[in-house]
């Protein structure tokens, strides 16, 4: 639901601004989703200013443009080349002065800049009626007769008005709210305002001259039926204040007539209806149902079978209009209508919403309907819709106001126990502050005792039915968050919280790597020790040696899982399964020498938990439609990114291996000053004194701190309705320089608006300089409160690109 901020002003005093009242009504149940600005007219001609042409020739090399000079107030005219057949000098006219943007009235909005036009210089843009969405019309530029001062914003000459309109997620019960009376009601109960509802005072019947008859025979599907007609009514374009107020709640004003009820209906919360009288047969209108599988052409052109609980609002021969849903084709008001029959109705919601839920027809009329309208407002909205008539449509009131109310919808009243209410909001609120909430809610206090109160609940608010309804209402205005947490509050679980569970741990990690094409294999904890010696290998501590060994392949206990992971690898790649992704949970294991324990040969025996990942072969099985491409190390580290994000452990150090004891190359990953592992490509010589003559990448992680840092919670947050920005930049810089470095100094350069950065190309060889390698990165950049504009865009990238020549000596490719 839209409400426009200035309409609500009409109705009750707000020197608040929008953002303020948006909250009021968040926490009085109206939850603002958001807060939108609205122009009466596109773009609110910002940055456009009247000018005056001071000269005018013709463009030296082209037949129809000219060339003009402007004075806009400023210390020089502007030159501008115009395409424009009408301009002329001494002409006042609507000038777009460069860095403003337009906003025409058919295509996308565009910025003013200065440019060349044929050779010659163009400072601005002399603007037309459609340029700058006032009009339709480019036969020529707007030609004004006015003498205001050059330079007078464009906005103050043609009285723009710049509104804010609230988007309001309507709950279903809240049918009272839906309207700017309605949302004024509950401002006037938090703030504790007076409201100033339109005058009638003005209504007057000035003949009888239409008098038409009403009969209603379903009084239970329409309990009040309330109507007036007016006579020489004039029916045209409504005006433009009219427009607007329809435009900034996203209504396409249709005509006076059509457009004074639908302002009405989103005033005051009650529909209405206009017939064009003159067809209404036999000066009657009777309101009935009709037999089931009557036709009835609506509105939209569609021919629908009516069922036999279809109320209808017909006259003597036919049916004119599905009653409370969708009016009829031929009983509307066209440009030859001269007068009206105005209805006001109230009818039953439970009628309403199964006629429009079987046509499936949903109108604003039917969404107010079928929750429940206020009975009393019936006639007070038809008198207030036939002075706003005739204020935009002239004519004349031509009968008595007709209202059809045979039995009066009384006030709902009910018991209230202080007990109760005090139990259910958890705190005693003074009963003169719980008398003085309901009262400006328009909820009286007919009965007081010293334990209980009566309440008289206006017919208006069907959602308010009982004690607890009560309750809500003080709640919801006295404000839940003034309610105070107690000390003993406390709740409980239906089911204890699990301590953390590292088989599960594992289990979730080892899923996510089968879904990314890995095998688990579990191997030996006994090793050779050969496979140590050989290679002059040594690792923390010394190997843990089996005294009763079957084997000398079985000699120890492994201190490190790559050995008994390579025999895995030869022996698939020796059966002809080349392309390997391999994963395992595993433990190594040493001995410590306990040195204050030397002299009894005394050890402390330790093991530690790992998590190793084996890549080797082709990266993908060779199918027609892509090309097989061997694995790299970026295939493996992809993989180990992947399993610290699901650890939530983000922006871990790297540092480059060297002379690692194992890898040909590769990086330490560091959490703080403790390392999660190591990622790399083994050494061709150690894997093939294994058996494996192919390239093997290998990652060895530390399960502890994965498993301490992995945690279940995860935070939820509301899409952005703000859009991301991408820009991308080329730089030169030295080859010994690592990505992880050139992302260190991003973020510690740029924090606010950076979201992302990639690497979508590396390149070296003799485009550039020797030694050097070329990055080109890709930046994401979003605000979430608001969309970039240019200007803080360009400063990002400024910022980055200075960063990246100071402090890397880069060269920036432009």
């Amino acid at each position: 639901m839209k409400i426009s901020y200035n309409w609500l002003k009409q109705y009750i005093a707000l020197p608040e601004s929008p953002e303020e009242i948006g909250k009021t009504l968040t926490s009085t149940g109206l939850e603002v989703e958001s807060i939108e600005p609205f122009d009466s007219i596109k773009g609110g001609l910002k940055g456009l200013v009247i000018g005056e042409v001071l000269t005018c020739a013709k463009h030296p090399n082209a037949d129809k443009l000219s060339v003009t000079t402007v004075d806009v107030g400023q210390e020089n005219a502007l030159h501008i080349v115009c395409g424009a057949p009408n301009v002329a000098a001494g002409q006042k006219v609507v000038v777009a002065v460069p860095g403003s943007t337009i906003h025409p009235s058919s295509g996308e909005p565009f910025a003013i800049k200065v440019s060349k036009i044929r050779g010659e210089l163009s400072e601005g843009m002399i603007c037309a009626e459609d340029e700058i969405g006032f009009g339709t019309s480019h036969a020529g530029i707007i030609v004004l007769n006015t003498t205001v001062a050059n330079g007078t914003p464009a906005a103050s000459f043609y009285n723009v008005e710049t509104d804010y309109v609230f988007e309001i997620g309507l709950t279903p019960n809240r049918a009272d709210a839906a309207s700017h009376l309605g949302t004024a009601r509950d401002i006037k109960a938090a703030l504790n305002r007076i409201i100033c509802l339109p005058g009638l005072e003005k209504f007057k019947v000035q003949d009888s001259n239409l008098k038409i008859d009403v009969v209603v025979e379903d009084t239970e599907a329409c309990p009040r039926y309330s109507a007036v007609t007016l006579s020489g009514i004039t029916v045209k374009e409504s005006p433009a204040w009219l427009q607007n107020r329809l435009r900034s709640i996203g209504l396409t004003p249709i005509n006076n007539v059509v457009d004074s009820t639908n302002f009405v209906l989103h005033e005051l919360g009650q529909p209405l209806h206009a017939f064009d009288a003159s067809k209404i047969t036999g000066n009657k209108v009777i309101v009935k149902t009709l037999e089931a599988g009557t036709k009835f052409t609506t509105l939209d052109g569609k021919e629908r079978t009516l069922t036999a609980n279809d109320l209808m609002i017909c006259n003597e021969k036919k049916g004119m209009c599905i009653a409370g849903v969708f009016g009829g084709l031929t009983s509307g008001i066209t440009a030859s209508t001269t007068s009206v029959f105005l209805e006001s109705a109230y009818f039953s919601a439970t009628t309403i919403r199964k006629t429009s839920q079987h046509h499936q027809l949903k109108t604003d009329a039917s969404f107010r309907y079928e929750r429940g309208t206020d009975p009393n407002m019936t006639v007070f909205a038809l008198k207030r819709a036939a002075l706003l008539i005739q204020e935009v449509a002239g004519g004349k009131i031509s009968s008595e106001v007709i209202d059809v109310y045979p039995t009066k919808i009384e006030n709902k009243t009910f018991e209230v126990k202080d007990k109760n209410v005090n139990r259910l909001i958890g705190k005693q609120i003074p009963r003169e502050t719980i008398f003085s909430l309901l009262e400006r809610l328009d909820i009286q206090i007919t009965e007081k005792t010293e334990t209980k109160f009566v309440v008289s609940v206006p017919a208006y608010r069907v959602d308010v039915v009982g004690e607890a309804d009560i309750v809500e209402e003080i709640l919801r205005i006295y404000g839940i968050n003034n309610i105070e947490l107690s000390n003993i509050a406390g709740t409980d679980y239906l089911s204890e919280f699990p301590a953390k569970d590292i088989n599960k741990f594992k289990r979730t990690i080892g899923e996510m790597l089968v879904a990314n094409g890995f095998y688990e294999i579990l191997t030996n904890s006994l090793t050779n020790f050969a496979y140590q010696q050989k290679q002059k290998l040594t690792f923390q501590g010394e190997p843990v040696e089996i005294l009763n060994k079957l084997s000398e392949e079985q000699g120890i206990l492994r201190q490190t899982m790559l050995f008994t992971g390579l025999e895995v690898c030869a022996h698939n790649i020796n059966r002809k399964q080349k392309d390997l992704k391999l994963f395992e949970f595993g433990k190594v294991y040493w001995k410590a020498i306990d040195e204050l324990k030397v002299q009894s040969s005394k050890f402390n025996y330790q093991e530690e938990e790992r998590l190793v990942l084996y890549i080797t072969g082709n990266n993908e099985a060779e199918n027609w439609q892509n090309k097989t491409k061997p694995t790299s190390f970026y295939d493996v580290a992809q993989q180990v990114s992947n399993i610290l994000e699901k650890c939530t452990i983000h922006n871990a150090k790297q540092e480059t291996l060297e002379n690692h004891p194992l890898l040909e190359y590769g990086i330490k990953l560091l959490q703080g000053k403790t390392e999660i592992g190591i990622v790399g490509k083994v050494k061709p010589a150690l894997a093939k004194e294994l058996g494996v003559k192919q390239e093997v990448f290998y990652a060895d992680l530390n399960t502890a701190i994965l498993f301490r840092s992995a945690s279940p919670k995860f935070r939820v947050e509301e899409i952005s309705k703000f859009p991301e920005v991408r820009r991308d930049l080329s730089l030169v810089l030295d080859k010994c320089v690592s990505f992880a470095e050139i992302k260190r100094l991003i973020h510690e350069t740029e924090k606010k608006f950076l979201k992302d950065i990639i690497v979508f190309d590396v390149y070296e060889g003799d485009k550039i300089p020797e030694g050097k390698k070329a990055y080109a990165l890709g930046f994401t950049l979003f605000d979430n409160s608001k969309t970039l504009t240019d200007e803080e865009i360009e400063k990002v990238m400024n910022k980055l690109m200075i960063a990246f020549e100071q402090k890397m000596g880069a060269l920036i490719r432009k």
